[in-house]
């Protein structure tokens, strides 16, 4: 007999004289003739309610169906004789598949968050986890389902690479060599002719780059994929491991640009306002309160735009203490991006030209020659949770960029090439996909929207 989900079960419109339903005990309460089990399988927030009776061949087993046991159980679906159920399943036949004892974390009591990272193999099977990673798998299809519709070509960019996309130097190097012996050059330093790709590698932080080159031959191309930052942070909103949505569009100005991020954003939250009801629901009643309001919020109105010595002049007037002084011409820091959506704005802000000296090199340069055609969408609660720019196409100026940022066209002649054959104004941006789960579930921590996170000096699971 096939396997009917909960979901599926729970869905339904009309009894069902025959059923299989497996999944895992939530609960179980016994009463003198019947046992009543909750079963969940994950496939959505709400168990279904087993109705076990005691004359049952098998009733035996019910002493081993405890809470995070494995059942399986035929039975038939009739409605609930209880409250706040529509359907029960009046089980024919029922066994244990796999045991858990007294020893199984997850019992009927309130969880730390910090206590669940501590057993990242279990915490799936907790209502909240469980609701993050449904919402996390229906915002991926639709990322998809947004440029698909859109005919973009998903172009999947190298995990490994020899370039530093955002020239900040924090990457994680990808080597064979033996580090208590490696080949020398005559200098002393590492020799990299010997490693397995003959230069140095890293994992990559961004697919931005080759993603141009897509872009200058296919039109439209996104990229969604991994991306890794060997960044010392200990913040609530920063990860080692990461997933970026990175879309490159040929013949589009820094206003395409915006117009397409706040689209996307848009998209999405109205995909999982339809989607994902019930986990919403959840994360609304135990996560944030103000958070289905705040989501329909930022669907029912335009973002905000302000140009970044604009919103410098905005913070400097608010008269607040920030713990890090506003100072203009340096970058803008979350508790500044969060005043300006939070406090002044009240909804998304898309800030924009930003100064040169804070940007990476192959930003477009505005004819200002002090600024360039980027731009950061910020939103409540979490700050910047898209980047991009318009991306220069004039080879000379990348040139000139490359000088100033103290980077070789050696290492970026394949980049600089696109700019000698066919060049045209083209421009992206990246979204990390934690921010945006952060943003849609409420949950303040990116450690609990990754299934496993990869923060410094944590890499268990």
């Amino acid at each position: 007999m096939q396997r009917t989900l909960v979901k599926d079960a729970l869905a339904r419109s009309e009894p069902l004289d025959s059923i299989l339903l497996q999944g895992w005990v939530r609960t179980r309460r016994d009463a003198k003739a019947f046992s009543f089990i909750e079963l969940n399988d994950g496939s959505c927030l709400k168990g279904i309610q087993i109705v076990a009776d005691a004359a049952l061949p098998d009733y035996a087993q019910i002493e081993k169906a405890t809470t995070g046991a494995s059942l399986e159980v035929h039975g038939q679906l009739v409605p609930s004789q209880g409250q706040g159920q529509k359907w029960e399943v009046v089980a024919r036949s029922f066994k244990v598949v796999g045991e858990a004892d007294a020893t199984y974390p997850l019992q009927k009591k309130g969880h730390s968050l910090e206590f669940l990272r501590e057993i990242a193999h279990l915490r799936p099977r907790a209502n909240l986890f469980g609701a993050i990673f449904r919402v996390r798998s229906r915002l991926a299809y639709a990322i998809h389902q947004f440029f698909q519709e859109r005919s973009f070509v998903y172009v999947h960019t190298p995990i490994i690479g020899a370039s530093d996309c955002e020239g900040a130097g924090e990457m994680f190097r990808v080597t064979t060599l033996d580090p208590k012996q490696p080949p020398l050059r005559e200098d002393g330093a590492v020799d990299f002719t010997k490693d397995f790709f003959q230069k140095p590698t890293f994992l990559t932080v961004s697919g931005q780059l080759e993603g141009e080159v897509f872009a200058c031959a296919l039109s439209n191309i996104y990229t969604f994929g991994p991306t890794f930052r060997a960044e010392n942070s200990h913040t609530s909103r920063h990860a080692a491991e990461f997933w970026m949505i990175e879309p490159e569009i040929a013949f589009c100005d820094l206003q395409g640009d915006m117009d397409l991020a706040e689209a996307f954003v848009k998209y999405l939250i109205r995909d999982v306002r339809e989607h994902c009801t019930a986990d919403l629901e959840f994360f609304g009643k135990f996560v944030d309160k103000e958070l289905l309001g705040r989501l329909d919020f930022v669907l029912e109105r335009p973002f905000q735009r302000v140009s970044y010595d604009e919103a410098v002049s905005i913070l400097l007037a608010s008269g607040k203490a920030f713990e890090y002084p506003v100072s203009p011409g340096a970058a803008l820091q979350a508790e500044h991006e969060r005043y300006l959506t939070e406090v002044h704005f009240k909804c998304p802000t898309t800030v924009f030209n930003y100064p040169k000296g804070i940007k990476p090199f192959y930003m477009r340069l505005n004819d200002d020659g002090l600024t360039v055609a980027a731009m950061d969408v910020l939103v409540p609660g979490i700050g910047e949770i898209v980047g991009g720019s318009q991306r220069e196409e004039r080879l000379e100026v990348l040139q000139a960029n490359l000088r100033h940022h103290g980077l070789s066209e050696k290492d970026y002649w394949w980049y600089v090439d696109l700019r000698r054959y066919g060049s045209v104004p083209h421009s992206g941006f990246g979204l990390g996909f934690e921010r945006l789960l952060m943003f849609v579930t409420g949950v303040a921590n990116i450690r609990d929207v990754i299934p496993f996170a990869r923060t410094p000096g944590t890499a268990e699971f």
